[in-house]
């Protein structure tokens, strides 16, 4: 343990506050080298085995507003870690957060031994202050991940960065330059108090609720009878159709590797060249969609893996998920990368232009969406069905899905039914549907070619084995209201022991998603092949799940230990959507 450098968030403000104002050293956020404005990108680089991170408090500005960043080697986001498959990696990661219980690094998406992974609780003890912990692993596969701490709101406050790796025989495409592009969502509110705002009143930061002139409105284009129903039906579930993310840009300001959209992060190109953008969603609550104007997309990777490519206008990343693009852009002339919130309240801007300091439009936001009832899979409850819905009646399972014949399996999910003695559960989906054609809420009506999962096909050898020995289903599960989140109508804290995965087993898992929201689905140390009618199942390491969905997923359990299985959302992972994999 180092003395000199044993230091507490509140010093270390008080500190750097007296320094800024003594010697004028108004930085903005100190950036690494790849994520600098008008960033040379990555291309140049040699992928390393071993690389040493201090986790430590660090002064930022953004727009002028000064905080404190949780940040690795003094910087946020932290470091290109730019590996190369096949190779044995050394990672030493020391903490010097010596206020805080622990301090980790999750390589998000990348397969480990567990003892490895960086959760602490599951399967290691934390990093503790001024101690030194060793990852060692061999890299077993190759593309676009990141990594991040897992003890508690570390993430939110700073604690993350990019991870490339470099596959040992050639990438699967072509192209000229190469450049990450990280979305992250910063505050300068102490996260805990941002969670206790959320605990007391979920609505706390959605300052575009509905008011009584959209009723009219509603009225006027469809008669009395329909919105009456629809504004009865949600107060009964005391829920509001416009709750699209808990924290919002009241709080946020949304950025792209490190910068605000006034400070405009920029990627150089000339005009004809292939360019590769490796988007990372490291936020801690927001989904983006993500669109450059005048330029079209071509997806190639999803998750760090190959997909056959899908040439798109936009595309929605679920916190958590990594896309790979390539653009073309044939004119000298700037393009905006314009990330929008899923509920249009910011934005995240960079540019791609041919020369520094070359700036294009920057879109308007769009109207926030308003979710309706059959979004949710509740369309039962208009035209007099709502009096005779009960919560305790809306759990008739999903009887009606499993005639689809785009969910696969004898079985199905199993009706869920939440425990009468505990208050977990808000409402139980009467009839969820398949929703992996659909690009999600506030998407598809701009006349832009949309991504959706069902466009998916992997290019990536298919390993495991495609006999199902086993199915199980896990219910997503939520009493909003009291900001209450659970995996079967349990907090973490409620689970009487993990989820059991056999060794090596072909397991098909279905996922219900029985809220009214988006969740980023994330499962630690093995892929999940998302079953969407293609011939070769796209592998994902997190999968956002949309309300009233009910998904499967097929996975082999390939290392033995416990692994993570959560929500990505920082806030509904802390308020109890997580649970423990054990692999047996």
């Amino acid at each position: 343990m180092n003395g000199s450098k044993e230091i507490t968030r509140r010093n270390f403000m008080k500190t750097t506050g007296a320094g800024l104002f003594l010697t004028g050293l108004y930085c903005t956020l100190p950036m690494p080298a790849w994520a600098l404005t008008t960033s040379p990108g990555i291309e140049q680089r040699t992928p390393k085995s071993r690389y040493d991170f201090t986790i430590g408090y660090s002064p930022v500005q953004i727009d002028g507003r000064e905080g404190t960043a949780t940040a690795i080697n003094g910087t946020v986001p932290g470091p290109l870690l730019h590996l190369r498959e096949g190779g044995d990696v050394t990672l030493n990661v020391t903490s010097r957060l010596m206020d805080t219980e622990h301090a980790s690094i999750h390589w998000h998406g990348i397969l480990v031994p567990f003892r490895m992974d960086g959760v602490p609780g599951v399967n290691f003890n934390g990093i503790q202050p001024g101690e030194t912990y060793e990852y060692r692993y061999r890299v077993k596969q190759a593309g676009t991940y990141w990594y991040h701490s897992h003890s508690r709101f570390q993430e939110q406050t700073g604690a993350y960065g990019p991870l490339i790796i470099e596959p040992k025989n050639g990438e699967p495409f072509d192209y000229d330059r190469d450049y990450p592009v990280v979305l992250s969502d910063w505050s300068f509110e102490d996260p805990e108090t941002i969670f206790r705002h959320i605990n007391l009143m979920g609505h706390y930061y959605n300052f575009q609720r509905r008011t009584i002139w959209d009723f009219f409105e509603d009225v006027g284009e469809r008669g009395f009878a329909d919105p009456i129903s629809e504004r009865m039906a949600w107060g009964k579930m005391r829920m509001s159709p416009v709750d699209l993310a808990d924290v919002t840009a009241y709080t946020y300001t949304y950025l792209m590797n490190g910068h605000s959209p006034d400070m405009n992060w920029t990627a150089i190109f000339n005009p004809g060249e292939t360019v590769r953008l490796r988007f990372i969603n490291a936020s801690a609550t927001t989904n983006y969609d993500v669109r450059i104007p005048g330029l079209d997309m071509e997806v190639v990777m999803a998750d760090g893996k190959a997909v056959r490519p899908v040439s798109v206008h936009e595309f929605r990343i679920g916190v958590a998920e990594t896309y790979d693009v390539l653009v073309r852009p044939m004119k000298d002339q700037a393009f905006t990368i314009f990330a929008e919130s899923l509920d249009r309240s910011g934005y995240g801007r960079g540019t791609l232009a041919p020369e520094p300091g070359m700036k294009a439009p920057v879109p308007a936001l769009r109207p926030r969406p308003v979710r309706r009832l059959e979004d949710i899979g509740m369309g039962g409850m208009l035209h007099g069905n709502m009096k005779d819905m009960s919560h305790s009646q809306m759990d008739h399972g999903s009887k009606a899905s499993l005639d689809d014949p785009r969910i696969p399996g004898p079985n199905g999910p199993t009706p869920f039914k939440p425990e009468k003695s505990r208050s977990n559960v808000e409402m139980v989906i009467t009839n969820p549907t398949y929703r992996l054609d659909e690009p999600g809420i506030g998407l598809g009506k701009d006349g832009w070619r949309v991504l959706t999962y069902d466009d998916l096909v992997s290019i990536e050898p298919q390993p495991y084995s495609a006999t199902v020995d086993r199915e199980m289903t896990i219910n997503i599960t939520a009493n909003m209201e009291r900001y209450m989140f659970s995996f079967d109508g349990k907090k973490f804290t409620q689970h009487p022991c993990p989820y059991l995965f056999r060794h090596n087993e072909r397991l098909r898992l279905f996922l219900v998603n029985h809220t009214m929201m988006e969740h980023p689905i994330h499962l630690h140390g093995m892929w999940m092949q998302l079953e969407n009618g293609a011939d070769k199942l796209p592998f994902k390491h997190t999968i956002l799940t949309k309300p009233g969905e009910v998904l499967s997923v097929l996975i082999t359990p390939i290392e033995k230990g416990d692994w993570a299985f959560h929500c990505h959302l920082l806030y509904h992972m802390e308020a109890g959507m997580f649970q423990v994999v054990r692999v047996a």
